[in-house]
């Protein structure tokens, strides 16, 4: 019997039939208070000011020697609450309202009984001017903040649209450059092979240039793919290059152009980077070179350090590039005037591509031209450590 007695103590009450003999389950004890405190928790704070502003007013009232204490307090601790609150435009006027004819009230009943006087009622419009004052300047601080906050909003939401387009047209210049370097090169394929096979000089004439623009069109796409894939992760295969020897491979690779090649100072200098991609780049300057001179102008190759850097650089004495072009010449598709050579590229790719693999191994593209007078292309990169310490020691 204790047993079944301690079990119906822990058992929870047995649903309520309604009038329609329905069962209906009852709350348990306790969880109105429980909910009824979460419900409240949110104005607690204004619950409590009110019982204190309540408190001063009742002491205003029943000690008019000591009323100025409590009037203060009142004001006081109605300013701190509202600048911890902020309370919308329409409670809050309710709140001074009640405040200033409450206050004024008290104080005005004490004037007529001639326990204060006349000049200390004075002091409610006063304050309550003051605090209306203060209420008009926070709200005006919170719009101006909030339309900072709007404005913010909408910039990163531009922001992060710009960021999804580029990357849209990166992964177009991608998918292009790969769908278009198949048939590219099988159409080169055949047209080298109608060239060889063909004995009508005619024909052969003809298979030579559409050889030609193939070959061109294939490293347009693959130009326009380096591009896309700048800035992605695996674009670079960082290891520790010599730049001097970068510089004699590159004289050997174009010693065959008709143009008074020189080798400049060949400090022996070592950087952080990807071989493969710092050799795109200089061949890009040296083709850019070219593409500006005539045959026997002198083109100059050189590497130094300068500072904490390496700076590879190409000289030509070609037709320099107007003041005007400077700014936008790293643009693609750009071509500065004159361009005298159509053969050497052309794409108006190569620089852009010599900036963006600079860019990537954390450095930067300088140029320095006269029109007429020909013009200086360098390559800045940070340079090992080892490699400035070698040009520290006498």
């Amino acid at each position: 019997m204790r047993t079944q007695d301690h079990v119906r103590r822990h058992q929870p009450p047995a649903p309520v039939p309604d009038a329609g003999g329905r069962p209906v389950r009852t709350a348990a004890a306790g969880s109105w208070p429980r909910g009824g405190l979460r419900r409240l928790r949110p104005v607690l704070p204004d619950i409590a000011w009110a019982v204190f502003a309540g408190l001063n007013l009742a002491a205003m009232r029943l000690l008019p020697a000591w009323q100025t204490v409590p009037f203060l307090a009142i004001w006081v601790s109605l300013t701190v609450i509202y600048g911890f609150r902020l309370w919308r435009l329409q409670p809050t006027i309710v709140t001074w309202a009640a405040v200033t004819l409450a206050t004024g009230g008290i104080i005005g009943v004490q004037v007529l009984k001639g326990q204060q006087d006349a000049d200390y009622l004075a002091e409610v419009p006063l304050i309550a001017l003051m605090f209306l004052v203060m209420v008009w300047h926070g709200r005006r601080r919170l719009a101006a903040t909030q339309e900072r906050l709007t404005a913010m909003e909408e910039l990163q939401r531009v922001s992060q649209e710009n960021l999804r387009l580029l990357e849209q047209q990166r992964q177009f210049l991608q998918d292009a450059s790969h769908e278009l370097g198949t048939p590219i090169t099988v159409a080169l394929g055949h047209a080298e092979l109608i060239e060889q096979a063909v004995t009508d000089h005619a024909v052969a004439a003809d298979a030579r240039v559409i050889t030609g623009e193939l070959a061109r069109l294939r490293r347009l796409t693959n130009r326009l793919l380096l591009l896309a894939s700048a800035g992605s992760p695996g674009f670079l295969h960082v290891a520790p290059v010599a730049t001097d020897s970068l510089v004699l491979d590159a004289l050997e690779r174009w010693g065959h152009v008709p143009r008074h090649w020189r080798l400049g100072e060949a400090t022996e200098a070592t950087v952080l980077g990807d071989a493969d991609r710092l050799i795109v780049a200089l061949d890009a300057l040296l083709e850019n070179a070219v593409a500006h001179t005539e045959p026997g102008d002198r083109i100059e190759v050189s590497v130094r350090l300068e500072d904490t850097h390496a700076v590879i650089a190409v000289t030509d004495s070609g037709c320099g590039i107007p003041p005007a072009d400077l700014d936008r010449i790293f643009g693609r598709f750009t071509h500065a005037e004159p361009y005298r050579s159509r053969e050497a590229g052309g794409f108006g790719l190569g620089l852009p591509i010599v900036q963006a693999i600079a860019e990537a191994h954390h450095g930067l593209v300088r140029v320095r031209s006269t029109s007429g007078q020909g013009a200086t292309f360098e390559i800045v990169i940070p340079a090992v450590l080892e490699s400035i310490r070698q040009k520290a020691e006498p």
